[in-house]
């Protein structure tokens, strides 16, 4: 039986395995890893067919001071809804990308980032990134068109209240393709 002899190749795989084990080097590395993907990843319309339309309604939610209110989706406002949490690897990496959106279109486009997450843990991590981003803790049910198990899941919805972009996981939202779309979605 012949022995193999380790490579500098196999020794770093071993290394890479072992920081991904490590709870303080892992967050680290996926969301190291969910910025390369980004990279590659920018998000796109769906198809006119795929386009789905929704039932203006209102979407109750907390404010993260604990201010209750209600926001309009689906009538006159292009809306940009975000499902994630501050533990989520993917939702951390694509954050960025999406405040320095919000600093461009805030005023033009209803940012809504929704978590289940104590108010503080969101502050605290909002505060720590420097981020202004308005979140919200939902006070009830999504629509079964805006449902989905996965985070970070992400939704741009028209003025009409279709939705035209929805995006499971991350993507980046600051690239000139998708400020394109946005552009188009307020102009019309």
């Amino acid at each position: 039986m012949k022995k193999r002899k380790l490579s500098i190749s196999d020794g770093l795989l071993f290394i890479f395995v072992l920081l991904l084990i490590i709870p303080q080097t892992r967050k680290p590395i996926q969301v190291a890893l969910n910025n390369i993907k980004m990279q590659f990843f920018s998000p796109s319309a769906l198809e006119e067919e795929d386009q789905i339309l929704l039932q203006p309604f209102l979407y109750q939610v907390t404010a993260l001071d604990g201010t209750a209110s209600s926001i309009e989706i689906g009538k006159d406002k292009v809306t940009f809804i975000s499902y994630w949490a501050t533990w989520c690897p993917p939702c951390i990496a694509e954050m960025s990308s999406i405040q320095k959106v919000y600093d461009d279109y805030g005023d033009s486009v209803q940012f809504i980032l929704l978590t289940n997450e104590e108010p503080e843990v969101v502050k605290n991590f909002l505060n720590k990134k420097r981020y202004t981003l308005p979140a919200y803790i939902p006070r009830m049910q999504a629509p079964k068109e805006l449902k989905e198990k996965s985070i970070p899941t992400n939704f741009i919805i028209d003025k009409s209240g279709k939705i035209v972009i929805k995006e499971t996981g991350s993507t980046d939202w600051n690239a000139k393709k998708f400020r394109l779309i946005l552009e188009e979605l307020i102009a019309s």
